[in-house]
């Protein structure tokens, strides 16, 4: 009984419970205390999908059980419920079990339009990242800020932890390279949670409005930057997994190349094959999936390469793999099927041209080295957590 009653005056005197003894991670949405209060009797509209759950109660659920008044739900990439694949355009609509309207943040439109903001007074934003530039929810949450900024309306992110949070790698992005697979200068592996990506594109009036956005960050409870998360919902279709979501960063250059990362399979993002038998003893063979990989590279086709599941300690961001695979093919067109998006990836021509140059994995990563740098001293003004040493 003393320990509970010990819990209840925590909870009394800082306005949210922790708990002391396991030091368990609690999200923003775990906290509605935080902003329940802010939003009663408000006209309110989501940007959420599947990872968008409070315990294991959905957001949208949740929040219909305090009787808010959710207006409409703005759907990303991949859709409310996170059932579709890659590219694959998401259609305005209504959500079967609530009735409430769908827009879609990923069709003919990715930022809301004033027509549909203008019946709201707050819009809430809460999706589970996986801390790279070109994972588009970013983009999403980019044009997010824009639009509350234009239309003068309050934005609630409630934040999660970033499961690739623990280091800052890569290129920075270059002007001249934006694109909605990288809209701001920040590395590919930023470092950053939705909520201090927020404050940075806000702060940094990254966004084109001209004024900033009434922005509240919701932060997650008892995390660090050198905690080790894993998620608790897969994040897209194609990231099954902790080893997905982890060699993501490494991996995703190659969707500008004739080498699958296994979309199609049961392990995408987990493995690496080409039509050449010699890429490797591993193989596999993509098919089409509804939902998840739509005609994939290679499709119906032995690919041959390396398990990467077999790894006993999944590393950092590299470019190994890639850099690898580049010689092992006699012509470069063989293998780098486009070069623009590649390049976009990037989000600089700066890395082609030096892996062409024939610079190994060091060199590279030291040539970046002074911008990344400066993008340290950039995020250290918007972080809300204990970063990693």
């Amino acid at each position: 009984m003393g320990k509970f009653l010990g819990f209840i005056l925590i909870w009394l005197i800082s306005g949210f419970y922790v708990n002391a003894e396991e030091n368990e991670i609690i999200t923003g949405s775990e906290q509605p205390e935080k902003y329940l209060p802010i939003i009663q009797n408000k006209n309110i509209g989501l940007v959420v999908n599947h990872t968008s759950m409070v315990g294991d109660v959905h957001l949208v659920d949740f929040l219909l059980t305090k009787n808010i008044q959710i207006k409409k739900i703005f759907a990303p990439e991949h859709g409310f419920r996170g059932e579709a694949s890659a590219g694959e355009e998401i259609k305005d609509g209504v959500d079967s079990k609530t009735g409430i309207p769908l827009v879609s943040l990923y069709g003919k439109t990715k930022k809301p339009t004033s027509a549909q903001l203008k019946d709201l007074d707050i819009l809430i934003f809460d999706i589970q990242d996986v801390g790279c530039r070109f994972y588009t929810y970013i983009s999403t949450l980019h044009l997010v800020i824009e639009a509350c900024a234009e239309n003068n309306l309050q934005l609630i992110v409630l934040d999660r932890p970033n499961p690739n949070g623990d280091y800052i790698a890569g290129p920075v992005l270059k002007p001249g390279f934006e694109s909605f697979v990288g809209m701001d200068p920040i590395p590919v592996v930023h470092g950053c949670t939705i909520g201090e990506l927020a404050n940075m594109i806000n702060g940094e009036k990254w966004h084109k409005a001209n004024k900033s956005c009434d922005l509240k960050v919701v932060t997650v409870l008892n995390y660090t930057h050198s905690t080790d998360y894993k998620l608790p919902v897969s994040p897209s279709p194609n990231l099954p997994n902790y080893i997905s979501v982890k060699l993501y960063p490494s991996l995703c250059f190659f969707e500008a190349t004739s080498v699958s990362v296994g979309r199609g399979t049961d392990f995408p993002f987990q493995v690496l094959g080409g039509l050449n038998k010699n890429l490797g003893d591993f193989k596999f063979t993509p098919v089409n999936i509804p939902g998840v990989a739509i005609n994939p590279i290679n499709e119906g086709k032995v690919c041959y390469g390396v398990d990467l599941r077999l790894l006993k300690t999944i590393p950092d961001f590299t470019l190994k793999y890639f850099i690898d695979f580049y010689y092992k093919y006699e012509n470069e067109k063989d293998f780098l099927t486009r070069e623009s998006w590649f390049n976009t990836l990037a989000g600089t021509d700066e890395l082609l041209k030096l892996i062409r140059l024939g610079k190994n994995e060091a060199e590279i990563l030291s040539h970046f080295k002074p911008e990344l740098e400066k993008y340290r001293v950039l995020r250290e003004k918007y972080l809300l957590y204990p970063d990693f040493e």
